[in-house]
This record gives C-alpha cells, sequence and structure tokens, in this order.
C-alpha cells in the first residue's frame, strides 16, 4: 500500500454542479470589478476619486454578500454565521474577521481573536436554540463567609451531541484550532469530555494552480486509529475551507478503508463559496459551520480577500527544510497554551507517542 494518498482538483471539480458553476462565474464577474476598486484605492491620490470608489466598493461586497446567501439559501448543509443569526450580533462578528483580516494585527492578539471565533462557532455549532434541554453545574467557590458558597449554572445540555465526537486534525493551521475546539467540549459537556484525536499530515502542492492542484496525506506521518473513528461524529476545525481538497482527500480515504462516521462537521472561521460548496458536494453528509464566507479563490488557491496563511499567523513560519512536527509545534506554543489546554495537550501527546 501506498504511504501517500492523492487528490485532485479535477476530481473534486467534478462533484460541482451546473448550477453551482454559474453562481461562481457570477461571484468571480462581481469581484474582477473589485478589483479594479483595489487598484484605485491602491494608487490614486485623489480624495473624490477614492471617496468614489470606496462607495463603490461597498455597493460590490453588498451584491457579493447577496449572491452568497442565494447560492447557499437552499443548501441546509452550509451554514453562515452571518446569514443565519440575528442582525445585532453580526457587528461583532464583522470587526472580528476585520482585526483577523488586518496585516498589522500581531501574533498575540491573532490568537485573541482565532479564540473568540470558535467560542461563537462552537455556540452557532452546537449551543443554539434546538439543543435538548439543560444542564447544570454546581461549582464551589472561594467564598467561605459564613459557610462554603456553590453557584448553579445552567448549560446547554449537548452531552449526546458531544461525548460521540473525536476531533480530526488537518495540520498545520489546524492544530491549534482543534484544541481550541475541544476545550469549548470539555466545558460545555457536563462530564468534562476529552475529545480524542485524530491527526493526518496533509499538504497541498503549492507549486501547482487552483485549477491542477493536488492534495497530498503522508499516512507515514499521520497518527490515528481507524476503529476509534468508525461510527464517530468527525470535527475538522480548520480555520480556512479554501478548496475544500483536504478535507475530501481524508474523508475519501477513511471511508476506503471502512470508517463510516455517524457525521462529518467541517467548522471554519473563514469558508470560500467555492470550498463550501465541493465539501457538501464531494462527501455528501457532511456539513459546513462557518463564522464568515468569501466570495472566490485566486489562481493560487488563496481566499480571496482572505487573511493570509492562516497557519504561519497562528505558529509562525517553519524553515522549508526543517517543517516542525506534532510535538515540536505545542513546544512553541509556549507554557501558557500548554496550561489552558493541558488535557488536550495530553491527549495528543498520547495519540503521537502512545503514551
Amino acid at each position: 500500500m501506498s504511504d501517500h494518498v492523492v487528490l485532485t482538483a479535477k476530481d473534486l471539480d467534478g462533484y460541482l454542479t451546473d448550477q453551482d458553476r454559474d453562481g461562481l462565474r457570477r461571484m468571480h464577474e462581481l469581484y474582477d470589478q473589485a478589483i479594479q476598486s483595489f487598484e484605485v484605492l491602491s494608487t490614486s491620490q485623489s480624495e473624490r476619486r477614492l471617496a468614489g470608489e470606496k462607495t463603490r466598493l461597498i455597493e460590490l461586497y453588498n451584491q457579493m454578500g447577496a449572491l452568497m446567501q442565494e447560492i447557499t439559501g437552499s443548501e441546509s448543509a452550509v451554514r453562515v454565521y452571518s446569514f443565519e443569526t440575528p442582525k445585532e450580533t453580526h457587528g461583532e462578528v464583522s470587526r472580528l474577521i476585520a482585526k483577523l483580516r488586518d496585516r498589522r494585527t500581531q501574533h498575540s492578539e491573532f490568537l485573541y481573536y482565532v479564540q473568540r471565533a470558535y467560542e461563537l462557532l462552537f455556540n452557532f455549532s452546537f449551543g443554539g436554540p434546538d439543543s435538548a434541554g439543560k444542564n447544570h453545574l454546581i461549582v464551589r467557590t472561594p467564598v467561605d463567609d459564613p459557610v462554603q458558597n456553590f453557584a448553579v449554572h445552567k448549560i446547554p445540555d449537548v452531552d449526546s451531541a458531544l461525548e460521540n465526537s473525536v476531533m480530526c486534525v488537518m495540520l498545520r493551521g489546524a492544530l491549534l484550532p482543534s484544541i481550541m475546539m475541544s476545550k469549548e467540549i470539555q466545558e460545555y459537556t457536563s462530564t468534562g469530555y476529552v475529545t480524542p484525536f485524530a491527526l493526518f499530515r496533509i499538504r497541498r502542492e503549492e507549486s501547482r494552480k487552483e485549477a491542477d492542484m493536488e492534495y497530498v496525506l503522508d499516512l507515514q506521518r499521520s497518527f490515528f486509529d481507524l476503529e476509534t473513528l468508525d461510527g464517530k461524529d468527525l470535527i475538522f476545525a480548520d480555520p480556512m475551507n479554501a478548496t475544500a481538497g483536504s478535507l475530501v482527500t481524508i474523508v475519501q480515504y477513511l471511508r476506503g478503508q471502512g470508517v463510516r462516521p455517524r457525521s462529518i462537521q467541517f467548522i471554519n472561521i473563514i469558508a470560500a463559496l467555492k470550498g463550501a460548496l465541493r465539501t457538501v458536494r464531494a462527501l455528501g453528509d457532511a456539513s459546513v459551520s462557518t463564522l464568515w464566507m468569501d466570495p472566490v479563490l485566486n489562481e493560487a488557491a488563496f481566499i480571496l480577500p482572505g487573511l493570509g496563511d492562516a497557519g504561519d499567523r497562528l505558529n509562525g513560519a517553519d524553515l522549508s527544510d526543517s517543517p516542525r512536527n506534532i510535538i515540536q509545534l505545542i513546544a512553541d506554543y509556549g507554557a501558557t497554551i500548554a496550561n489552558l489546554y493541558r488535557a488536550q495537550i495530553r491527549e495528543i501527546e498520547r495519540t503521537v507517542l502512545g503514551l
């Protein structure tokens, strides 16, 4: 058996419908107009022209937002936070995404906003009004005068939905977000459930263009137990869903090995329209929950307008000739992260090192 599994962009595009392709074409036409505005905003010295171009750009983004909502509106497996939640919450999320996009946002602040994003995504995905009933947490407080005090807090009853879950990590940008999502699960389950982890080493051939991209799953550098994945709810918490190629490669490999998940959920901070459509078309019973949706991909398969390389912004850049392994990445997170997510890191170490 080969140690590598390869999927191509052509394989993925074969799942798109004619309606999908028409919607993506219309979106690209709008974004091409936005690119013309970008050029003006980047070069013009005329205040009057800049003001006019900003107005035009706002209108184009309004049109793209409406088109994305139209395209995804009939697809129940694609859930976009700002398309489903009350308008009062949209300003908070829009500002959060703006901070993540901003090239001036430094590493520690970027981590802070990613954590906030996954808190919102957890509640969007699992803690909404459809959750069945409530659980109660009884907490011993530091106050002991006149007697030891306790507090009672109600939380959504999500045990049955989450205690069958496994965090599936698509390295490397997904490692810390997966740890964050596992922590949310631990905090919201009444039992303090710590998810098992399955860790996949997958990369895309960056020398290729989006149209002929290849996705390569390295089985020798992956750590997972097929038996622990069968019948489970598989959660993939990747900050960016550009093309869906890595996710589809992993899931199709697992299915080829006889794994039949109970559910598959892809949870993203930003998903490209094309990546979201490919996910649900290629995998059938998978769902996408995303905080924000971006309109298009460029020729190199990066999301536009995007936020750059999420992995580098979370973890720092690797040297090209010596990429860090999982344990090295965790070590580089430092003591603060290690203490905050110690149960998750212990579970990852057990998976990787067999401890």
